[in-house]
């Protein structure tokens, strides 16, 4: 009988909380691949999302540690985001879905 603790569970779940949802791969890729941006740089990179969704979706990101905002003491403030060290580290992840979806893109569909 295998021991049920939670360090044997899969971690998928908990990886698919943070980076779940319709918007947070699209952010992280701008910010892994393009670098740092700002808001408004972010909103016309994904022009489906609102802005209300933009601001929920970094502040998820940011306080699952993979999106990191600073703030600049200037009149307008200015607010920079850029994927933190944990964030960079799902480019190979990436990567694979890229090369997953090249390959089926290759391949003859099943009936």
């Amino acid at each position: 009988m295998q021991d049920d603790t939670s360090s044997n569970l899969c971690p998928a779940p908990l990886v698919f909380a943070m980076i779940g949802g319709k918007w947070k791969l699209s952010i992280l890729q701008i910010l892994i691949f393009d670098g740092t941006k700002r808001f408004g740089e972010l909103r016309k990179g994904i022009p489906e999302i609102t802005q209300t969704m933009l601001t929920k979706q970094l502040r998820d990101l940011e306080r699952d540690g993979l999106v990191k905002r600073v703030v600049f003491a200037e009149v307008p403030p200015k607010v920079e985001y850029s994927a933190t060290e944990d964030g960079v580290g799902l480019m190979p992840a990436f990567k694979e879905m890229h090369s997953w979806w090249e390959t089926r893109k290759r391949s003859p569909k099943a009936p």
